[in-house]
């Protein structure tokens, strides 16, 4: 079976490392140059770490997590309105207990999958046919059994083979940015945010080697369309104007920041993963946006499955429907927001802001506590299947 995959960010690496277990002959394209280094922290949560430590890659990821003891909710100066430590759900909170820099995971799973798959960076597909075959920007032209979209919210290979982003990426009337800041030396490995009227949200959380990750987000009606870094750097300092906290020192790291990102906050809904050879997977085909928490770990999750269904199915659309049917009671309760969504996380009033603060207080406290457990439990809304033999038997067919 030959597989192409497009993206070489987690889910992408991740399925190839299963497809090649498999047996597979396996492709990612990726337009970067490279490994992405960088990014915010992701969580590998629930039936996720299963799949790590299947891989035999949950020793490296440890290695390389953030020491992060938790998540507070804190005032203009700095006083803690409310704390969320990184046990209180068994490691399955806001904060999970395994935490790692999205570039580090990459890089692992990258080095994990570099012997025996064949990466093409720097390159991107530009069409598809219906019969598999692919167009690149590099001019290649090559046919596959399988073509897997693993490209993001905004995939190229769902546009070409499904059809506009705007039939399933929703906005959620919010923007956010994150990017590298030094560390400020007070944090104490915790992860705060400030919420200030009109909707804003800044964040700074710690990282690895000297630095932490500062996060800037606001709610929005409006939406700008494409915007170059100048533009994108010049609007959140006009939204963040006259905002205390540690702000001010934020917004002037910000325009020389490595990684600076900004984009809208978006959920991706597709009905059907599959349509002929093309099958997506992770942010592409389900992303329930940064506030469900579960994007790194159903992308994990589905590369093990999707892998493990095309080597029990006797053709890819056998297995694609399987896919499917495993996953979609985990997608369907990893792609849930939390209670009040957006405008929770981005209250635009003072009373709401404390009212989340509050919120904040009763979360370890019964019967609060017991409501809010569930929401952290979807993690492990799914059991994994042991393919161990389906592996065998591909890899001999």
């Amino acid at each position: 079976m030959r597989v192409l995959i497009s993206g070489g960010g987690i889910a992408g690496p991740a399925l190839a490392f299963w497809l090649h277990r498999a047996g597979a002959e396996v492709t990612i394209v990726e337009r970067a140059p490279e490994p992405r280094p960088g990014g915010h922290a992701v969580d590998v949560r629930g039936a996720a770490r299963g799949v790590v430590e299947r891989m035999g890659i949950r020793d490296a990821i440890r290695t390389h997590q953030v020491d992060e003891r938790g998540w507070a909710m804190v005032d203009a100066r700095g006083k803690r309105l409310g704390a969320m430590p990184a046990d209180l759900f068994g490691g399955e909170g806001i904060v999970a207990e395994i935490e790692i820099a999205r570039g580090d995971l990459a890089r692992i799973l990258y080095e994990a999958t570099a012997a025996d798959v064949d990466w093409r960076f720097g390159d991107q597909v530009t069409d598809l046919t219906p019969e598999g075959d692919v167009f690149f920007a590099g001019g290649r032209r090559e046919r596959y059994d399988v073509v897997v979209g693993a490209d993001g919210v905004r995939s190229g290979v769902r546009k070409l083979a499904f059809g506009p982003h705007r039939e399933f990426v929703q906005p959620l009337g919010a923007y956010g940015s994150y990017f590298t800041v030094p560390d400020p030396g007070d944090l104490d490995n915790w992860f705060e945010m400030y919420n200030a009227p009109g909707g804003r949200v800044a964040g700074i959380r710690p990282e690895r080697g000297g630095t932490a990750k500062a996060s800037l987000s606001f709610r929005t009606k409006e939406q700008y369309g494409r915007l170059d870094r100048a533009q994108q750097i010049a609007l959140l300092s006009a939204k963040f104007d006259k905002v205390g906290w540690r702000v001010p020192d934020l917004l002037r790291a910000m325009p020389d920041a490595p990684d600076f990102y900004f984009d809208e906050v978006s959920k991706v809904t597709v009905e059907r993963w599959a349509r002929g050879r093309v099958v997506l997977l992770g942010d592409a085909g389900y992303c329930g946006t940064p506030l469900a928490g579960m994007g790194t770990s159903m992308s994990l999750v589905g590369a093990y499955v999707l892998a493990g269904e095309l080597a029990a199915a006797k053709t890819p659309e056998e297995g694609f429907a399987a896919y499917q049917r495993e996953m979609a009671d985990y997608v369907a309760e990893g792609t849930q927001l939390p209670p009040g969504g957006v405008e929770m996380f981005a209250p635009n009033g003072r009373f709401m802001i404390r009212l989340r603060a509050l919120s904040m207080r009763m979360m370890g406290v019964w019967p609060m506590k017991g409501m809010v457990e569930k929401q952290f439990t979807k993690a492990e809304a799914i059991t994994l299947k042991d393919y161990g033999q389906l592996r065998t038997q591909m890899s001999n067919g």
